[in-house]
């Protein structure tokens, strides 16, 4: 029982304070409820101008993820080039070693007197093999150029519209 008016007086005590403030709000004067109005205009405004910045807040975030997937693809298109590049790289690698490896062996032959057609046979088709590894290798080179010669015209296109006459 004795919490119960504990709490009643406690009640009252606040309840008696709020009155106190709000009497204090009443008894000022007709200057201040211009200012309040003033204040409250600027805090409109405030808010006015908090929505504007969210939103265009907003439409960054927006222009950013487009242009962020945009990257991501130029990303994983680069990506691609250049496992297709390494690619070719690596091909071009063996089929030299192969081609240095005949040719090795061909001078041996010929350091001994020997002619041997087979080993003749063997360069050449390792020589044509270089010779086509080349060729990809620039091809994959050509396309990689081509591509982003490609993204840079295709970006720098904007369209043009006619200006409507003035009368």
């Amino acid at each position: 029982m004795s919490d119960i008016s504990e709490l009643e007086t406690r009640i009252t005590t606040a309840l008696e304070r709020i009155n106190a403030g709000l009497d204090k709000w009443a008894d000022l004067p007709a200057g201040n409820a211009d200012e309040v109005d003033a204040l409250n205009r600027q805090l409109d405004e405030e808010r006015t101008a908090n929505a504007q910045l969210n939103e265009r807040l907003s439409t960054l975030k927006d222009q950013m993820s487009e242009k962020l997937v945009v990257v991501e693809n130029a990303l994983s298109q680069l990506q691609a080039q250049l496992a297709q590049a390494e690619a070719s790289a690596d091909a071009l690698r063996q089929t030299n070693q192969e081609l240095r490896n005949s040719s090795d062996a061909l001078r041996a032959a010929a350091a001994t007197g020997v002619v041997e057609p087979a080993l003749i046979n063997e360069a050449m088709g390792d020589e044509l093999s270089a010779l086509r590894a080349t060729q990809q290798a620039d091809r994959a080179e050509l396309d990689a150029v081509l591509s982003e010669l490609t993204a840079m015209t295709a970006a720098d296109a904007t369209p043009v519209t006619e200006e409507e006459p003035h009368a």
